[in-house]
C-alpha cells in the first residue's frame, strides 16, 4: 500500500529487456534505504527490488505490467517518481493506492494558471473507470485531487512543490501517463455494475 506522496524522484540509467520482462535500473536518493524484496512504487506501479549496486537498484516488470503501464516507454536518463511502501502507523497524507495501474491515460493540455499549473488528461472510458469531483485519482504514482471531471477526461492542479518534485514538470501535450482510480470508487462502481 502506498499514499501517492512523492519521496524522490529517481533517473533511469539502465533498460535491460530479457524475454518479455523489463530490467530498470534507477538512480535514487533512497537506494541506500531499500533492501531486496521492498516494495516501491514507480511512476505508481509497485515493482520489487531485485539488485542494490551503491546509489541504484534494479526492479522487474512483467509483460502485463509492461502492457497496461507507461514503462515500456521509459528511456535512459527519464526522472521517475518513487514512493516506498506505506509504514504501519504513519499518517496517511494522500489517499490509499495500491500501486496497480488501472490504466494510462494521454496529457491533452497544460495550463500555467498563476503559480500553478492545471493539467487535463483524457482516457478510455470504456473501460468503466470513472473519476469524480474533489475526488482522488493518482498520476504517475501522486495522489492528486480531480478538479474537472467529464465522461472521458479529467483536470488536477499542481502546486509548484508537486511540480517541481515530481516527473510533472516534464509532461507535454501527448505525455502517457500511468493511472490508478481510487480503490472505495472501483468497489462502489464494481457494486452497481453486479446490481
Amino acid at each position: 500500500m502506498f499514499t501517492g506522496i512523492i519521496e524522490d524522484l529517481g533517473v533511469i540509467t539502465n533498460l535491460k529487456t530479457e524475454q518479455d520482462n523489463l530490467h530498470i535500473t534507477v538512480k535514487s536518493n533512497i537506494t541506500s534505504e531499500l533492501k531486496i524484496d521492498q516494495s516501491v512504487a514507480h511512476n505508481g506501479v509497485c515493482l520489487t527490488v531485485v539488485n542494490i549496486q551503491q546509489d541504484e537498484y534494479t526492479v522487474t516488470a512483467i509483460k502485463e505490467t509492461l502492457d497496461k503501464t507507461n514503462l515500456s516507454s521509459l528511456k535512459i536518463n527519464d526522472q521517475i517518481n518513487l514512493e516506498r511502501a506505506m509504514k504501519l502507523g504513519d499518517r496517511l497524507d494522500g489517499h490509499i493506492v495500491q500501486g496497480h495501474v488501472d490504466q494510462t491515460a494521454i496529457c491533452k493540455h497544460i495550463e500555467e494558471t498563476n503559480g500553478s499549473w492545471r493539467f487535463t488528461f483524457n482516457y478510455d472510458s470504456s473501460l468503466n473507470n470513472i473519476t469524480i469531483e474533489k475526488g482522488s485519482i493518482t498520476v504517475n504514482g501522486v495522489s492528486l485531487t480531480v478538479v474537472n471531471s467529464k465522461r472521458d477526461e479529467f483536470s488536477v492542479a499542481i502546486i509548484p512543490y508537486t511540480y517541481q518534485h515530481t516527473n510533472f514538470n516534464s509532461f507535454k501535450v501527448g505525455t502517457e501517463v500511468n493511472l490508478e482510480f481510487d480503490v472505495l470508487g472501483k468497489y462502489v462502481a464494481r457494486l452497481i455494475e453486479l446490481n
